[in-house]
């Protein structure tokens, strides 16, 4: 119980997280001391040392652990301490702890759930509300247009209003064109 007290929580407790994302597990201690992570992994049932960060921020990993995927950093409180990892991979899945040692035995932190899958096995409703909402489709298709270029918007709305301004203009000049015609079809006929 003496000891127990040292190591507070770790969190969160569960990460679902995509293949090549990167995250972060954070272990608060009640004081500033050596830390060490570990990894309990289901598949091979056993804990694999990753790396011990001692009071000065200096890292030791285990054996065959990448420091380009795992790093430690200090917050600025100086007693919590977060294990990065990055490009992640399903084989980084397990449960990590952070402990730290007290009289010849590892206390453990909460561990954190830490499971990697390819894809997020997201609800269908995200998926398919894009499409169903027509405006998203809208903006998707004169994105797409533009890129083809005579179908933008850009183009022809501009030249949608300039047919009709023409339209317009004509409108008045035909008119009276008209009614030349009847006038001359007029005087014609009176003679």
């Amino acid at each position: 119980g003496l000891y127990a007290t040292l190591l507070s929580t770790q969190n969160p407790k569960h990460i679902l997280t995509q293949t090549n994302n990167k995250t972060e597990i954070l272990c608060d201690l009640k004081e500033r001391a050596s830390v060490y992570w570990y990894r309990w992994s289901q598949e091979r049932q056993h804990f694999e040392f990753l790396v011990f960060s001692n009071t000065l921020g200096k890292a030791t990993y285990g054996t065959n652990v990448s420091q380009d995927k795992f790093s430690v950093r200090e917050a600025r409180s100086h007693s919590s301490y977060s294990l990065h990892i990055s490009h992640l991979q399903p084989s980084d899945s397990g449960t990590y702890y952070c402990s730290i040692s007290r009289s010849s035995q590892l206390l453990l932190g909460a561990g954190t759930q830490l499971t990697v899958v390819d894809a997020l096995p997201l609800p269908p409703k995200t998926t398919q509300s894009p499409q169903s909402k027509k405006p998203v489709l809208w903006i998707t298709k004169s994105k797409a247009a533009s890129r083809e270029g005579p179908c933008s918007p850009l183009v022809w709305v501009p030249l949608a209003a300039g047919v009709l301004l023409l339209l317009l203009g004509l409108i008045p000049t035909a008119h009276r064109l008209y009614r030349l015609r009847r006038r001359l079809w007029l005087r014609i006929h009176r003679q």
